[in-house]
């Protein structure tokens, strides 16, 4: 007996289980588009010497808050909060929100803290408190502080530096008795000063506390160890690191480790606002969208068992799954969710509706090339013959995610984490929940007597018709080679001509604060902007009394019907801020996504390469970078904003059309194992031909949930479903039309 269905069927059992235990016990933690969250507002306080460069030349207040908001980007990162938004403020202010943070005044305090470390070799005790001198001056030659007991040490004037350490790492020692403690590594150059500060310090006698090496965290002596007896006078501690103690718990030596691999702020920093604002989508456009979501997969739930029948239903059950499955992997990593990350699931969704319909056909080929005789031995063979594909495209795909996650940031980085969730997820529901109701199904006796309810007991329509005309759609691969490439031009030429709209989040803009007389709701404020002229102002409450809008750059007469605006709804709108604030996407965020992306591409490249040769792989990568420049032009023609939201549909866009080719070039490589010497452009159109009903029945599953999201998700979504059915038009084509001529192409010439 075998006992593999029931095997999968425990599996299955199993994770739908323990998902819905967790989705009914863990919440899941909402960005601050959906719910809202902590938002702190950071002062700098630029000293004297703040106002070098790293070059050593003259800076503005600007560049040192510009490089203190990217100091503080890799502390939150590390904190481990996702999909913050931190944005310069004028010229001094920063501004951080915080979704989902439990503890904001312990996120506020390791935010506000210099972290300037230094490290400095002890003179000796000092006589008493008369000779304290004014903490860390910068060209003093001794300085007087208190160390970890609080006796008074005189220092040198600081010998190495922050700069001068690769990374620390908070660990745990139960035998050595130092508990938790931080293990510093330094630089190549630091580890030569190391070992000079430490031989100096060995030359003196033991006990003596000119023997000491005091370690300095923002004026404050952390640890102040004596250099080991066994070091000789002028040699110093080789190996390039040291330890740092202080009776730490945990969370002390975590959060000391984070500081110092966080780098030092340019210039200190102060909280000057703490507060709790209000979700920047208005509950009516969540409605909206959750209606949306909910009518789309219904749709294509509808279509799918239209199409397959029972086996639709029981995929349609195990999509619902899926989605079960995805929000308890949400809940158990503690990830954020917000409306960037949202766009991870829509594609796997898709991925999810198209591996059952890459089973399903492939199953349907079998049971009519009658080889296969029974509903059930076609479905078996369906899963055996469809593996390959689906796992070359989820593959494909968990590598850019994990890319994306590894070497990006901020909003990129959370969209790699929930594509990365989503693309497990789907591959669960489809192998093991999807096949384990299939199997069960087809063993029943009614639908073996009746195997047309199966819904893979006939050809379908698109095939049949296939079947009668056998079209050979690579006649002239150079033709559709010729219309992808004017499209292309087409496309580019609106990038030259119209240039691009970039969000606030590239490019900075204006925040206006009110206080206003009576509670004004900032669904009722976002309608009204939208009639006065702006429909892209992000609206946000801070209690009942406090409207902030933050839009594109205005002109004063542009900021003037803003207010007027507001007033219009409250009575009286008092202005209590107005300043411009800076690219919430800064440079090294973006520059990080681009680099991210750009090895992504590069690591699939190489992954279809080995999978498919580099004929292939090159043709896949090509046609995706096809894809990406049509999406951009067709919105720079169209005149819409490229944002954040565009940004993560632009990612799923690459997402769909590296599936696409993926499953045309599995059956391309499938077909060419037959020894019957059919030149490549005919396998080519055979291949074509037999995933074309796959690519059809996919791509409309896809667009009922995308079409529903860009006429009843609101002003929110529509740009991003937009931007997400026209890259699934052109994935599509751009699979079939683009890459595949041109595999035929780069044959031709190879041979």
């Amino acid at each position: 007996m075998n006992r593999s269905p029931h095997i999968r069927g425990l599996i299955a059992l199993a994770v739908v289980a323990l998902s819905l235990y967790v989705a009914l016990t863990v919440p899941v933690t909402l960005g601050l588009d959906l719910r809202g969250g902590t938002q702190i507002v950071l002062e700098t306080r630029p000293t004297a010497d703040a106002d070098l460069d790293a070059e050593g030349e003259t800076g503005t207040g600007t560049d040192a808050t510009d490089r203190t908001v990217e100091v503080l980007r890799g502390r939150i990162d590390a904190l481990g909060v996702t999909e913050p938004t931190i944005t310069r403020s004028g010229s001094d202010r920063i501004v951080v929100e915080l979704p989902g943070l439990q503890d904001p005044r312990k996120a506020a305090d390791v935010l506000g803290r210099t972290a300037q470390l230094t490290f400095h070799q002890v003179l000796g005790t000092s006589a008493g408190p008369d000779d304290v001198s004014d903490p860390l001056p910068k060209r003093a030659r001794e300085q007087v502080m208190p160390d970890e007991s609080g006796e008074l040490l005189r220092l040198r004037a600081a010998s190495m530096t922050g700069d001068d350490v690769d990374k620390a790492v908070a660990r745990f020692d139960p035998q050595g008795g130092a508990g938790w403690h931080v293990t510093v590594d330094f630089t190549g150059a630091g580890e030569g000063r190391w070992a000079h500060l430490t031989g100096e310090a060995a030359c003196h006698a033991v006990g003596d506390p000119a023997r000491r090496v005091a370690i300095v965290l923002d004026d404050k002596i952390i640890s102040s160890p004596q250099v080991d007896p066994s070091v000789a006078c002028r040699s110093g501690i080789s190996g390039g690191s040291t330890r740092i103690t202080g009776s730490f718990d945990e969370a002390e030596a975590k959060e000391l480790a984070l500081l110092i691999n966080g780098g030092a702020l340019p210039v200190p920093v102060e909280t000057i606002e703490q507060r709790t604002v209000g979700a920047t989508l208005g509950a009516q456009a969540i409605t909206a969208s959750a209606w949306a979501a909910v009518i789309g997969t219904a749709l294509t739930s509808l279509f799918i068992i239209a199409v397959y029948r029972i086996l639709g239903a029981l995929a349609t059950v195990a999509l619902a799954c899926y989605g079960l499955i995805c929000y308890a992997a949400l809940a158990v990593l503690g990830a954020t969710l917000t409306l960037p990350g949202l766009a991870g699931f829509v594609l796997a969704i898709g991925m999810a509706v198209d591996a059952n319909v890459l089973v399903f056909e492939r199953a349907r080929e079998e049971y009519a090339s009658r080889l296969r005789p029974t509903p059930r031995s076609s479905l078996t063979a369906g899963f055996r013959q469809a593996l390959s594909a689906i796992a070359d495209s989820n593959i494909t795909t968990l590598i850019a995610a994990g890319l994306l996650f590894f070497l990006a940031s901020g909003p990129v980085r959370g969209f790699g984490v929930t594509l990365g969730i989503g693309v497990l997820a789907s591959m669960v529901s489809a192998l093991v929940i999807t096949r384990a109701l299939a199997d069960y199904a087809v063993a029943r006796p009614c639908l073996r007597r009746r195997p047309r309810l199966t819904g893979i007991a006939h050809t379908g329509i698109v095939r049949e018709r296939l079947g009668r005309t056998a079209p050979n759609l690579m006649r002239h691969p150079r033709r559709w080679l010729a219309a992808s490439a004017a499209v292309l031009v087409l496309a580019a030429s609106g990038i030259a001509v119209r240039g691009l709209d970039f969000g606030v989040e590239f490019t900075g803009g204006r925040l206006i604060e009110y206080t206003t007389s009576s509670p004004v709701h900032p669904d009722r404020a976002r309608h009204a902007l939208a009639d006065a002229g702006f429909p892209r102002a992000v609206v946000q409450s801070s209690g009942d009394h406090q409207l902030t809008v933050r839009t594109a750059k205005l002109s004063n007469t542009e900021a003037a019907s803003v207010t007027e605006a507001v007033t219009g709804l409250a009575g009286r709108a008092d202005k209590i801020r107005d300043e411009a604030i800076g690219p919430s996407l800064g440079k090294e965020l973006r520059q990080g996504a681009l680099i991210a992306l750009l090895v992504a591409l590069g690591a699939q490249l190489v992954y279809l390469a080995a999978r498919f040769r580099w004929l292939l792989g090159t043709s896949a990568v090509t046609a995706l970078a096809h894809d990406v420049v049509i999406l951009i032009g067709v919105f720079a023609w169209l005149g819409k904003p490229v944002d954040g939201v565009f940004l993560a549909a632009l990612l799923t866009v690459i997402g769909y059309s590296v599936n696409d080719s993926v499953v045309v070039f599995d059956r391309i490589r499938e077909l060419g194992r037959r020894k019957d010497e059919e030149p490549f452009a005919g396998v080519a159109n055979r291949a074509l031909l037999q995933t074309l009903p796959r690519t059809v029945n996919t791509g409309m599953g896809a667009a009922f949930i995308l079409t529903a999201l860009a006429v009843l998700g609101g002003d929110t979504l529509n740009d991003f479903a937009l931007a997400l059915l026209i890259g699934l038009a052109v994935g599509t084509y751009s699979s079939m039309f683009t890459a595949t001529p041109l595999a035929i192409e780069l044959h031709k010439r190879r041979t």
